[in-house]
């Protein structure tokens, strides 16, 4: 008998290992490929060389007015981070779609940039009602719903929402700014409430009534803001009926020019007090005209009262309005430089700020642990901190007062911080550090 110890030997042990080699290295494609899949799925819109984000806003519509501004100059200044390198090396897309304030077109906007678009993120999306239809099936796809811009309460819902969170004071926060300004400034004066027909106006008079006695408040009226055409000139007259020294309002831009041309055909000269929503003197000035023909113009806003959460636009010795100025001329030239312009780019570089907390390994998961953890840092040209944290999704806490004087906000006194429980309205000393000089 032959013993055939050569080549059989040989292939009686190769042929094994050769096998479990190619089953392993199988395996280990398989792996790569589920877990590339998985990465995929986690992170839809993020490539090695962009990062897609999706947005509805009132590029038409009655809240178009000023509103269309803020997704322009965010857009801005995305483009002038992707021209500073980007985010780890993605540029950033910002694709913000029309919903013309309509919550049913919000609706299908969504459904279109979620579904077919393929959005990495929601962000800066603007208004109550319109981000009320879509906030549910954001956080049902796991979609990071990033600071809406709208101060509604309702969005500050970790549990049943924690994807969303917000950007601007929320509106009972802001109640209770400037009810705190009354109270202190005009403390024996009659007051007047007009309040837009919604959230808006709900959550404020929730933060009004924790500062300002009722016994001081002598009307309430409200509108409607889809329904303007008629003025405002009956809720004014029920306000100087009352003889009301003292208007608080909280409306959008439309609004707010309704409501002074409505007092000035009056003869009506109260103080007013209203939110920062409606308070741009550039988009106030231009609607006073509109709605007047010409007739009258933003000197009717002397004296008016606001806050703001952003630097103003004229402070031309604060460096992050210099920063925001230069990216305007570079990448915003045909809109105007005022609050929305500063708003949409604040709000850009907190949106700039978390991507970069999440890290090169961008997931939607690491995005939202960052703004948990890391959010309530974020410092830059917000006047007040962000509350973000695992049971808080709020956005910024407090805001300093302002006054509209000759087309111009005039920002003075201390940033007051709260929240939209029950705390103080108190001073904030917390840091403002000016802009960075890389991106």
């Amino acid at each position: 008998m032959t013993h055939r110890t050569g080549p059989l030997s040989l292939r009686s042990w190769v042929l094994p290992v050769l096998t479990v080699v190619a089953v392993v290295a199988a395996a280990i494609v398989v792996l790569r490929m589920n877990s590339s899949s998985a990465s995929a799925a986690d992170a839809p819109g993020v490539t090695s060389n962009e990062i897609v984000l999706g947005s509805h806003q009132p590029l038409t519509g009655p809240a178009a007015p000023g509103y269309q501004e803020v997704s322009a100059a965010a857009n801005a200044f995305f483009r002038y981070v992707n021209a500073h390198g980007g985010v780890y090396g993605r540029s950033i897309r910002f694709d913000y779609q029309d919903d013309a304030y309509n919550p049913v077109n919000t609706l299908h906007v969504t459904q279109r940039l979620v579904g077919q678009e393929n959005v990495f993120a929601m962000d800066a999306s603007l208004g109550t009602s319109t981000h009320q239809a879509v906030v549910g099936y954001l956080n049902t796809n796991k979609v990071p719903d990033l600071f809406v811009e709208s101060g509604c309460t309702c969005f500050n819902d970790p549990i049943n929402y924690p994807d969303t969170f917000g950007y601007i004071p929320d509106y009972k926060i802001e109640g209770k700014l400037l009810g705190q300004y009354v109270r202190t400034n005009f403390p024996t004066d009659k007051v007047a409430y007009l309040l837009q027909d919604d959230d808006l106006g709900q959550n404020s008079q929730e933060g009004l009534n924790q500062i300002i006695p009722r016994t001081s408040v002598v009307t309430q009226q409200s509108y409607d803001a889809n329904y303007l055409s008629g003025g405002l000139g009956q809720q004014i007259a029920a306000a100087k009926a009352a003889r009301a020294t003292v208007v608080v309002v909280f409306g959008i831009p439309a609004a707010i020019a309704l409501t002074l041309l409505a007092a000035a055909e009056l003869n009506y000269h109260p103080t007013f007090v209203i939110s920062n929503v409606g308070a741009d003197p550039a988009a106030m000035g231009g609607l006073i005209k509109q709605f007047s023909q010409g007739a009258a113009d933003i000197s009717l806003a002397n004296g008016v009262i606001s806050d703001s959460y952003v630097p103003s636009p004229n402070d031309t010795a604060n460096p992050w309005v210099q920063l925001f100025r230069s990216v305007h001329d570079n990448f915003d030239a045909s809109q105007p430089f005022d609050f929305y312009a500063v708003n949409g780019m604040t709000m850009a570089y907190a949106t700039y700020q978390a991507l970069h907390a999440a890290g090169p390994n961008l997931t939607r998961q690491s995005l939202i642990n960052a703004l948990i953890t890391k959010g309530s840092t974020f410092h830059g040209p917000n006047l007040a901190p962000y509350g973000f944290s695992a049971t808080d999704h709020n956005g910024m806490l407090g805001a300093q007062m302002s006054t509209i004087a000759n087309g111009q906000v005039l920002l003075s006194g201390p940033v007051y911080v709260t929240n939209d429980r029950d705390a103080p309205v108190t001073p904030y000393s917390g840091p403002h550090p000016p802009p960075p000089t890389t991106f």
